[in-house]
C-alpha cells in the first residue's frame, strides 16, 4: 500500500495525480504537497484521482487542513476523476458538498475561470 505523488502545472493550476493509497500511513506525503503547493502561493488545485485507489479519513483530514487558506486566497481545490468507491468515501462524508468534483480533468481545470469562492 504505497502512494506516490506527481504534480504538473496546467493553465495557470497545479494538478495533483495521487498514486495509490492514503490512508494513515501515506497521508504525510500528501499533506506535504498540499502544503508546499500552498506556500508557493498555488491556489488553484485539482486532484486527479484517476490513479487513486483508496482514501482515508486522514486524506480528507489534509484537504481540510489546506482549504481555508486557499479559499481565503481566491483558491479551491477541485476534485476529477474519482473511482466510483473513492467518490462514495467523498459522499458518505459529506464533502461532496465542500468540493466540486467533476467527471475529467479539463472541466475541473477551466472551472476556475471567472468564479471565485468566498
Amino acid at each position: 500500500m504505497e502512494l506516490t505523488i506527481t504534480i504538473e502545472q496546467k493553465e495557470g493550476t497545479a494538478v495533483i495525480y495521487p498514486d495509490g493509497f492514503i490512508n494513515a500511513h501515506t497521508v504525510n506525503r500528501f499533506e506535504e504537497a498540499l502544503q508546499n503547493l500552498v506556500k508557493e502561493k498555488q491556489y488553484r488545485l485539482v486532484v486527479n484521482g484517476q490513479n487513486l485507489q483508496y482514501i482515508s479519513s486522514a486524506g480528507l483530514g489534509a484537504l481540510m487542513g489546506v482549504i481555508e487558506e486557499i479559499r481565503d486566497n481566491d483558491g479551491d481545490i477541485h476534485l476529477s476523476n474519482l473511482s466510483e468507491s473513492v467518490f462514495n468515501v467523498f459522499d458518505i462524508l459529506g464533502f461532496t458538498e465542500l468540493y466540486e468534483i467533476f467527471d475529467e480533468e479539463g472541466p475541473a481545470i477551466r472551472a476556475f475561470d471567472g468564479h471565485n469562492r468566498k
